[in-house]
Parts: C-alpha cells; structure tokens; sequence
C-alpha cells in the first residue's frame, strides 16, 4: 500500500519579508505612534517649531532688534501682526527668533544630562556595590533641592546668561536620567544574552556599548523628550527674573517679564510669548506622552 506523497509548496520570500517587516519591532512602534492622535499632534507642533526656528531669518518680516518709538506698544495690525513692544520692535519677529533660543537652551541642556546622567547610571547599575551606593547617594542630595531652585541656585554663582542657563539645566538634569538608566541597566544586565557576552569573553565597556545600551535606549528618549520641555520652561522661568538671556535678546521668557508692566495698556506684549511658551512646551509633552505609549511593550497593536 503506498504512501501519498505530500508535496509542501515554497513559501514566497516576498510575502514572509513582507509579514517579519509588518510584525517588526520598529514597525509595531510606528503603527502605534500613527494611531496616537495626540503624538501626532504634538510632532507636528513639534515640527513647526523647528522649522520656524531654522528659517528664522527668511520667516521673519522685521529684525527683532530693530527700535521705532513712533510705533511702540502698537496693538496687532497687518504691518505687525503681533503688535509691538515698549521699544517699537515687531514681536513677532521677536518670537520667531525666540524660538531659535528656547530649542537650543532646551536641546543642549538635556543632551548634557544625557551624556553625564547616563554614563552614571549605566556604571551605577551595572557594576552595583559600592559604586552604585556611591553614585546614587550624590544623585539623592542633588534630587533633595527642587528643580528650578536648584538651577537659580547654580545661575547665581555662575552668572546670568544662555550657557550658564544650559549647564544649570544639564546638572540638575542629570540626577532623573541616571535613575532611569541605572533601572533600565539592573533589569537587563543578568540576561541571558549578557551572560553569553560574558561567557565569549566581552569587555565590560564592550558589553556596555553592545548589548546594554541599546536595549536600554527607549526609556532615555521618552524622558528625553519631556525633559526638554521642562528644560524651556525653566529657561523661561530664570530669563524671567533676569537670570537667563539678557536684554535686548528675544527670548520668550525675558519678554513675558518686560511686557508685564503693560497688561493693562498693552497686553499683548506679555500675553503672546506666554502662549508661544505654553504651545512648546505643550507639544513635547505630547510627543513624549505618545513616545511612551509606542515604546511600552506592554501596549499592543
């Protein structure tokens, strides 16, 4: 009695590259962040913000420096859509170019606090022991002193100015990304594909580069994201009580804080760079709220 033969047809390669590039990580992230409106949302505000701060001087109708007291605290017109200040000069070219300031102050402060929080946090967590207790006690008495305190605490004996306010956001950033990296690290070190690094032989910095930082990369970029808003905020909060950018530079903080002595005369000197401040800060929340979402392996498709 013979067998019948079953004859398996070849699977297409096209249809199983198209199903492992449909079920890939990277893609499941994208598809979730897609169906996230209000991700969406703040990348697109996120977007605008950095293409007005890079075009500044072609988006700009005036130069933001520029006086004419024949038109000062002018209420919004076509010639100048957002009025002008006490000094005659166009806010909305201030604006413009505030945006430059407030994306550079808020990107070159977290990137600081990522290049010194997680190295810490990576060494803290992975060798553990002394270190770790080392690293996280000094982490504990720098995250005893609020924030912003801490930040006008470090302007003070530094100076007022744009890089002053940056490596003061730097360093009181640095405490919230060591935690999280030195989480991350603890949870991944004792893997099984670690094991199997150290088993071949890998360095310690090896395994670090290799294997642990980029699987612990996802928490970084989220925090990365919020922090940045808060890194404006407090740029603004410090340039508001004359601690950050100087006069005559338009920064939205430094406007907010001349333009309030004209509320009731002129209130769209203080009013506008108030909201210019609340929609940035508003959208990189949002980009961060939807980062979260997409990067949580726990959420599904």
């Amino acid at each position: 009695m013979s067998q019948t033969e079953v004859v398996v047809p070849p699977a297409d390669n096209l249809s199983i590259e198209t199903t492992y590039t449909a079920r890939s990580p990277w893609r499941m992230i994208v598809n979730r962040f897609k169906k996230n409106r209000r991700a969406m949302a703040g990348l697109w505000m996120v977007l605008v913000f950095l293409v007005v701060a890079i075009f500044a001087p072609w988006i700009a109708p005036h130069d933001p420096f520029e006086q004419n007291m024949q038109v000062m605290l002018e209420s919004p017109s076509i010639h100048y859509f957002f009025g002008t200040d006490e000094f005659g000069r166009d806010i909305f070219s201030r604006v413009i170019y505030g945006a430059q300031i407030s994306l550079m102050i808020g990107i070159v402060g977290v990137l600081i606090s990522i290049v010194f929080g997680v190295a810490l946090g990576t060494i803290s967590g992975y060798f553990g022991g002394f270190v770790d207790s080392l690293v996280m006690r000094i982490m504990d008495i720098f995250m005893a002193f609020p924030s912003f305190l801490l930040a006008l605490a470090i302007v003070s004996v530094l100076g007022p100015g744009m890089i002053n306010v940056m490596i003061a956001i730097g360093i009181f950033s640095v405490p919230t990304f060591a935690r999280i990296s030195r989480s991350s690290v603890i949870s991944i070190k004792n893997k099984e594909y670690i094991e199997a690094a150290r088993a071949m032989g890998g360095t310690h910095l090896f395994i670090i580069w290799k294997h642990i930082l980029p699987n612990s990369i996802a928490p970084i970029i989220v925090l990365s994201t919020m922090r940045i808003a808060t890194a404006i905020l407090t740029a603004a909060g410090l340039s508001f009580l004359g601690m950050g950018a100087q006069p005559p530079t338009p920064e939205w903080g430094a406007m907010l804080s001349t333009g309030r002595e004209y509320l009731r005369t002129a209130p769209h000197v203080s009013t506008i760079p108030g909201l210019a401040i609340m929609f940035m800060v508003l959208a990189f929340n949002m980009l961060g709220d939807g980062l979260r979402d997409a990067l949580d392996p726990k959420m599904k498709l």
